[in-house]
């Protein structure tokens, strides 16, 4: 199938990087570029960033965003189980149902896509990075997202494949290899550092009757249900690995992009958002919509968009 061309002269790019649940921010980057009139004909993600681009060039991003708006504490819990197999603590079924439902079908290839997209994975045996640019859109996607600790690696052609975010959390490079002109980052990770150690403020939620599950989750780690307590603790397991990760991804973030800049860079602020907090979808979506229109005028002079 024909790719879509854009109006404008340049071929645009759109690097969507990762940060898991801040992640949800890219929808309202998205549409807000799209209110603006500028389609990328492009679109490049890395773990959360492939899962919101890959919807969008399914034509299922609505319909994941008014999922995401309804999505509860509750919910969010029910994609994770205590696997003491170590594997990994997400439900991979109940994963791959919802891949199937909000960002496409199981049977749908990356060449099919209207625009060119492609995801970002890294080899866990040689640390190189793996670009998906065909084959089936969900193989790529969960590739792309397989945060250690949280989920499987997942084999291809042989090899072990864990998150992008390890080499390359905003993919610009891959926008630029497949011919984008102007390239638009949108960087999850510029103001996390040390932050998830922030203490909360409480948030009351009813939860009725929980079963063992909720309760064993709950105790295990009070980074996915945060609690507001005077007493000084000890990061939890979560907190340490949520830390990790965000040394290394902002650091990453750095590195490459100070090899390889964008033409534009959205940095929404997101630091008060948890790894795990996916059920805070409308808040991230909305600072992702703010963050284009602070820019506005800047995305408009990069793209000569006459008001």
């Amino acid at each position: 199938m024909a790719k879509n061309k854009s109006q404008n002269k340049s071929r645009i790019g759109l690097a969507l990087g990762s940060g898991s649940a801040r992640g949800w921010s890219h929808i309202g980057v998205i549409k807000a570029l799209c209110k603006m009139g500028v389609e990328p004909d492009i679109v490049c993600g890395c773990s959360i960033g492939a899962l919101v681009g890959a919807s969008y060039c399914s034509g299922n991003l609505e319909k994941l965003e008014d999922w995401l708006l309804k999505l509860t504490k509750m919910e969010v819990a029910r994609f994770l189980e205590l696997n003491w197999s170590m594997n990994g603590f997400v439900d991979a079924d109940h994963l791959q149902s919802f891949l199937k439902s909000y960002v496409c079908d199981e049977k749908v290839s990356i060449e099919d896509l209207d625009k060119t997209f492609a995801a970002v994975s890294t080899d866990l045996e040689k640390g190189r990075e793996i670009w998906f640019t065909s084959g089936p859109v969900l193989q790529a996607v969960w590739a792309s997202m397989s945060l250690p600790g949280l989920f499987p690696p997942i084999q291809n052609e042989g090899r072990w494949l864990i998150d992008g975010g390890l080499v390359n959390p905003v993919p610009v490079s891959i926008c630029r290899a497949l011919g984008a002109d102007i390239v638009i980052a949108v960087n999850l990770n510029g103001d996390i550092v040390g932050k998830h150690l922030a203490k909360k403020p409480e948030v009351e939620v009813n939860y009725g009757i929980a079963d063992r599950f909720i309760k064993s989750i709950k105790e295990y780690s009070e980074s996915i249900f945060p609690e507001n307590n005077d007493e000084e603790k000890s990061p939890g397991l979560f907190d340490a690995i949520a830390g990790s990760i965000n040394i290394t991804q902002d650091r990453i973030t750095r590195s490459r992009m100070a090899g390889d800049p964008p033409d534009i860079l959205l940095a929404p602020k997101l630091s008060k958002i948890g790894l795990l907090e996916f059920h805070r979808a409308s808040t991230a979506i909305e600072e992702g919509g703010n963050c284009v229109e602070r820019l506005s005028s800047e995305i408009k002079y990069a793209l000569d968009i006459k008001n």
